[in-house]
């Protein structure tokens, strides 16, 4: 099937009675299957820096010159100011036993000020009247008075913020220096640096070892070491309800020597080692474990844990003679989280500012262990791997769903009570085919991955990918994603943005599917019931009638109606270079007819929702309002 281009924007929201013959769903009260409440959320992975660079609020780059097997440390985005001269030393003090490598500046004869400069994460973000919070490490003797951090323009050298840190710096040991920078005036764009300058005339020893180079903007709930505002507001206002953590390759690292080990992002950061990430750049450790729990409960999301399970992407597999050490180590992490403050880890998480424990009762063991190493890992995880640590974590906390990081459709009959986790990538008319494809499955299971990447009639993982999300993909994934939905009896959730109107009950209905595919049901806390549909190549592109029925929903009750609709070519996308948004979004309150129907029609490649509990849906208006 090839997507059609037409979209009919001008029939948003007819809700006249239309000419051609309405689908007529009527929805029962009964028979339906409750949900868990957990319909949608995301996944984290640092991936095209999305973490360090991106999520993560950090806008120093390479702040503290780590290394690792991988990627030797390096002077990338430091800059000289005045003629200083940079080099990395690993000195026989060095600020700890991880960050071993630090930068030393030295002058040449009496310069003035001198020092260096950060340009960033491809640049950095300035707006008037912030708080920006700072630190340094310096090793050296200087009988200067102050250092001097500012924000300037990397184009003009105007300064946006400047303010002077008092010097405690020393001969023979690491002094750390804070400091706070407000800034005067917002920078017209993200063409700007941190300097930090100092008189070199009070250099005794001609120069100074700086490391761990920090600068915070204001972040999101002010949490330390935290967010990025701008991206966590959007994230929140998706309405998120499961977070998997930490997701993706990075989980399982290069090697069985560089996996991401969450005993190595706790604490201190200049006791985070970094490691080398899995698509081509150092990470950090800046966002670790406690960083991840306080953004989900900052957004009232439950985690789903992943957790190493022996096996990396080289192929490097611990055998079943040592497998127990990965196992108590994952229970460990679990008792970290989870556990009693009077416990081992428990106490560790104590001491690090949060006695309460965290919930926890999914935890995900490995990630996509069919893919990594295949055939042999994928043999191992089935023959030893998933059944000792499903064992190991069932006795230890039987509340606990474990799931396998493979579904039964990569060939694993997974043993009870355990889940799946099911990720596809693929075109938006595979999507679309697989709209039932848990409808006879029994086994629990997630859908941790989810998106059309490909283009309909391309080759597949052969051919060009889609470089951004584009309308005609995201109608299929919705398919999908209803389709999911319908099955919230045996679906925990879908690591995938689409998580308003929560259903706490879906309900059966009587019509077919295609080109209209959709889900119904209610929300017994708000007392609304909802209805969720997509149109997908609709005969000739024309709109889809509808005629929808609550069993009990009296004539005259009312509705939200929204609608999301694209652009004519449906390979538009929301540019994010000029901001263009290509996706129309229209709201109307319609009325249940005096048999108690609703009648509308949705323009074929258009997403709908629909909720007689207006309320609800006014006030996460209103929120989102707010926050723009």
């Amino acid at each position: 099937m090839v997507l059609l281009a037409p979209v009919l924007l001008a029939s948003t929201l007819a809700c006249a009675i239309p000419r051609a013959t309405a689908i007529d769903i009527k929805i029962s009260s009964t028979g339906g299957n409750a949900t868990n409440g957990h319909q949608y959320g995301f996944l984290h992975e640092d991936i095209n820096n999305s973490g360090d660079g991106g999520l993560y609020a950090e806008l120093i780059r390479n702040r503290a010159f780590q290394i690792s097997e991988r990627y030797p440390a390096t002077l990338d985005a430091w800059h000289p100011v005045n003629g200083a001269q940079l080099s990395l030393k690993n000195l026989g003090t060095p600020l700890s036993d991880v960050l071993v490598t630090s930068m030393n500046v030295a002058a040449s004869g009496n310069q003035g000020n001198v020092g260096f400069y950060n340009d960033g994460y491809w640049g950095m973000d300035i707006k008037a009247n912030k708080q920006y919070r700072g630190s340094f490490w310096v090793k050296g003797t200087y009988t200067g008075r102050f250092f001097t951090a500012s924000l300037q323009s990397s184009i003009t050298g105007e300064i946006y913020g400047t303010t002077n840190v008092e010097s405690r710096s020393v001969s023979g040991q690491w002094t750390e220096h804070e400091f706070d920078l407000i800034t005067s005036k917002d920078a017209p764009n993200s063409s700007n640096t941190f300097a930090l300058s100092f008189d070199a005339s009070g250099l005794e020893d001609g120069s100074l070892d700086f490391n761990l180079i920090s600068l915070f903007p204001p972040t999101y709930k002010d949490r330390k070491n935290g967010m990025r505002v701008d991206i966590a507001e959007a994230l929140e206002q998706l309405h998120p309800t499961l977070f998997r953590i930490p997701g993706g390759n990075m989980l399982e690292g290069l090697t069985s020597r560089s996996w991401w080990d969450w005993k190595n992002t706790l604490g201190p950061l200049k006791n985070r080692p970094g490691f080398p990430g899995v698509w081509g750049y150092q990470q950090t450790n800046g966002l670790g474990l406690v960083e991840y729990l306080e953004f989900a409960e900052d957004l009232g999301a439950e985690i789903i844990l992943g957790v190493f399970d022996g096996l990396s992407l080289n192929g490097d597999i611990t055998p079943k003679d040592r497998f127990q050490e990965v196992i108590d180590d994952a229970l460990n992490q679990i008792e970290f989280i989870r556990g009693p403050v009077d416990s081992k880890w428990g106490a560790v998480r104590a001491q690090l500012g949060h006695p309460e424990p965290w919930k926890l009762r999914y935890v995900e063991i490995g990630n996509e262990d069919w893919l990594a190493g295949a055939p042999k890992g994928w043999q191992t995880f089935k023959d030893y791997r998933f059944p000792l640590f499903l064992a190991a974590i069932n006795e230890a906390y039987p509340d606990i769903q474990v799931t396998s990081s493979g579904s039964v459709f990569d060939g694993y009959d997974i043993p009870q009570p355990g889940a799946g986790d099911y990720h596809v990538y693929a075109t938006p008319d595979t999507l679309v085919s697989e709209f039932g494809k848990f409808d006879h499955i029994e086994t629990l299971h997630i859908i941790g991955e989810m998106a059309a990447i490909h283009p309909n009639g391309g080759k597949g993982w052969d051919g060009p990918q889609m470089p951004f999300p584009w309308w005609g993909g995201a109608v299929g994934e919705a398919v999908s994603l209803i389709g999911y939905e319908r099955n919230q009896d045996r679906i925990i959730g879908a690591a995938y943005l689409m998580a308003a109107h929560i259903m706490t009950e879906t309900l059966p209905a009587t019509s077919q599917f295609d080109p209209l595919y959709y889900v119904a049901g209610r929300n017994n806390k708000t007392g609304g019931h909802i209805f969720k549909a997509a149109v997908y190549n609709s005969t000739g592109g024309d709109e889809v009638p509808v005629k929808l029925t609550f069993e009990g929903v009296e004539p005259g009750t009312t509705a939200e109606l929204t609608i999301l609709t694209g652009p004519e070519n449906p390979y538009g996308i929301n540019d994010p270079v000029t901001g263009v948004n290509v996706v129309k979004t229209g709201k109307k309150t319609i009325r249940a007819n005096q048999n108690g129907s609703f009648e509308f029609a949705l323009p074929n490649l258009s997403v709908a929702v629909l909720d007689t509990n207006r309320q609800t849906s006014r006030r996460r208006s209103r929120v989102a309002e707010r926050a723009r």
